[in-house]
């Protein structure tokens, strides 16, 4: 099925679901090269006051091609279902992440709209990508030419092995041609963007939602395991609020203890927020 029918049926299933739905676009940010060429300055590495190396970066990068230069609408790229920017051809930027397993999505629109839910126009790529403390990762992207090898501590299989997005070592990034030829992708009115940034609290955000929604999977599945041992009372007609399971579960001092976490990571961030704001407003008085 061609765009030209995808279309009409994805803005037929925007009008049925509505806001309801997870709508995948870029519409306003989507300019591609052929319309405006990236001038930011030459490829440099951020300096490393710039970042936490608790944290890891990730570049990516576009390497030069004619298809990519005559290009209207430029890839999204998405971080745990997150858009940060559109990479237009011959340019490169970056961002500070969270460790952990970090969902990354390359979507190609049309007019600036992408997919719906499990629905995509064009999905370039679609990995997790487990990212360590003080590490530095690269991704290229380019349509026409692949790396003359795969990342060798990637496994064959995994599908930023192949394919138009790919996880590369540092000495072939840094390579005559590669992200060292590339260009800053600045964010403007007329391709603006949210990367060379951290999003740190974001991804902790989402590793807090996450452990929990498997943490509450859990749950469910130590109930049922108490039901079938005989340890779990069921509630009596009269009072549904009673029942429950007759020993302490397992899960709920997990979830616990992931609460615990987080609101110590709360603490943190607002001691760092006082220490570079010099301290909360109404401390004067």
């Amino acid at each position: 099925m061609t765009t030209r029918y995808l279309m009409p049926v994805l803005l037929g299933a925007l009008t049925v679901f509505g806001s309801g739905c997870t709508v995948y676009q870029s519409i306003g940010k989507s300019t591609g090269a052929f319309l405006h060429p990236v001038s930011g300055p030459d490829f440099v590495h951020i300096p490393n006051d710039q970042w936490s190396r608790d944290n890891a970066l990730i570049y990516f990068y576009r390497t030069h091609s004619e298809w990519a230069a005559d290009e209207i609408e430029a890839p999204s790229v998405y971080i745990d279902d997150h858009h940060y920017f559109n990479i237009r051809n011959d340019s490169y930027t970056w961002l500070e992440v969270s460790p952990g397993e970090r969902h990354i999505a390359m979507r190609r629109p049309l007019l600036g709209l992408e997919g719906l839910n499990g629905f995509s126009l064009s999905l370039i790529a679609d990995a997790v990508l487990l990212v360590e403390p003080g590490k530095i990762y690269y991704l290229r992207y380019n349509e026409l030419t692949e790396p003359e090898q795969p990342h060798p501590e990637l496994d064959p299989e995994h599908p930023l092995a192949a394919g138009d997005l790919q996880l590369v070592p540092r000495d072939y990034a840094m390579r005559a041609g590669e992200i060292v030829s590339t260009r800053f992708l600045n964010s403007d009115l007329l391709a603006p963007n949210h990367a060379a940034t951290s999003i740190v609290e974001i991804t902790e955000d989402i590793d807090h939602e996450r452990a929990l929604a498997r943490l509450d999977e859990e749950r469910e599945l130590e109930i049922e395991r108490l039901k079938a041992e005989g340890k779990y009372r069921e509630a009596p007609w009269y009072w549904p609020f009673g029942g429950g399971p007759t020993v302490p579960l397992e899960a709920d001092r997990k979830i616990r203890q992931q609460e615990i976490r987080y609101a110590m990571l709360e603490q943190e961030r607002e001691r760092r927020a006082e220490a570079e704001g010099g301290g909360s407003w109404w401390r004067i008085f």
